[in-house]
């Protein structure tokens, strides 16, 4: 994985070859293309909308805010790397582990302001909703209580910022082994 240039096995010189370049470029040209927008500098009269995703190796999420007469803009995005103990969770264990990942990531401009939190993964509403059996998912159950969030479903296909952002290591595994 890319990521991995950062490793601390890794010289103080990074190696930096042409496969590299070729996934910095498509990863630049993607997020540009999630966009498609400039940034917007936060509005912290208004709500925020965070959108969250987690992959098999990553999490990410992106904080947006509503401009007038121009739709929803992105403020900041965010993604990490998950370890092996977190790459091994449920898929309901990791969509939880993002939105709280978000919550805090971005907890700078959300807290004490409502804020909606979309994921692509439907139970998760569920964390919130009725009490669970994982000691995990209740520790995060109790974390969420700190904000004023509200969970909502939407379609991975719809939640292509987050998505592509949760997918990131995936994608540059795929074009290092081009």
């Amino acid at each position: 994985m890319e990521t991995d240039l950062i490793g601390k096995r890794i010289p103080n010189k990074v190696p930096w070859g042409e496969k590299e370049n070729k996934a910095f470029v498509d990863l630049k040209t993607q997020l540009c293309q999630a966009t498609m927008e400039p940034m917007q500098i936060a509005d912290f009269s208004k709500t925020y909308v965070i959108e969250a995703d987690s992959s098999d190796s990553t999490t990410g999420a992106v904080l947006l805010q509503s401009v007038p007469d121009q739709g929803i803009k992105p403020l900041a995005f965010a993604s990490q790397k998950l370890t092996s103990t977190q790459k091994s969770w449920s898929t309901i264990e990791k969509e939880a582990f993002a939105a709280i990942w978000a919550l805090d990531k971005f907890r700078g401009w959300i807290f004490h302001k409502p804020v909606t939190l979309y994921s692509d993964n439907n139970p998760l509403t569920y964390i919130t909703e009725s009490a669970t059996k994982s000691s995990k998912l209740m520790k995060w159950a109790l974390a969420v209580q700190q904000y004023d969030v509200t969970f909502n479903f939407k379609a991975g296909q719809v939640n292509v910022v987050a998505d592509c952002l949760s997918r990131l290591d995936d994608r540059m595994a795929k074009l290092k082994h081009l």
